[in-house]
């Protein structure tokens, strides 16, 4: 499957990318290359593979949440510009 400089074009504007008459071509080549991948992999039988959400059968990695003591208020605000009643203060941002 071959695209045209037209397709590219579009391609490039979905995109927001601006591309010169020389790129257009390059990109042509390309994406069509790529699309010629894409037509082989349509020629192979799935029936026997099962859907899936993901590509990847992993799970969610992160450790488990363990609870553990805080470092005290006054050693927190020990490096803070301004503090006040144990907590940051910050300048407004609306006025």
């Amino acid at each position: 499957m071959s695209l045209s400089n037209e397709e590219v074009r579009h391609i490039a504007w979905l995109a927001r990318l601006g591309v010169t008459d020389a790129e257009v071509e390059r990109f042509r080549e390309d994406l069509s290359v790529i699309l010629e991948h894409f037509r082989a992999l349509e020629e192979l039988d799935t029936n026997s593979v099962p859907a899936a959400a993901h590509a990847s059968l992993l799970h969610n990695v992160l450790r488990d949440d363990v609870q553990a003591a805080s470092l005290p208020s006054d050693e927190v605000l020990a490096n803070a510009p301004d503090s006040e009643d144990s907590l940051f203060r910050v300048p407004p941002i609306l006025e």
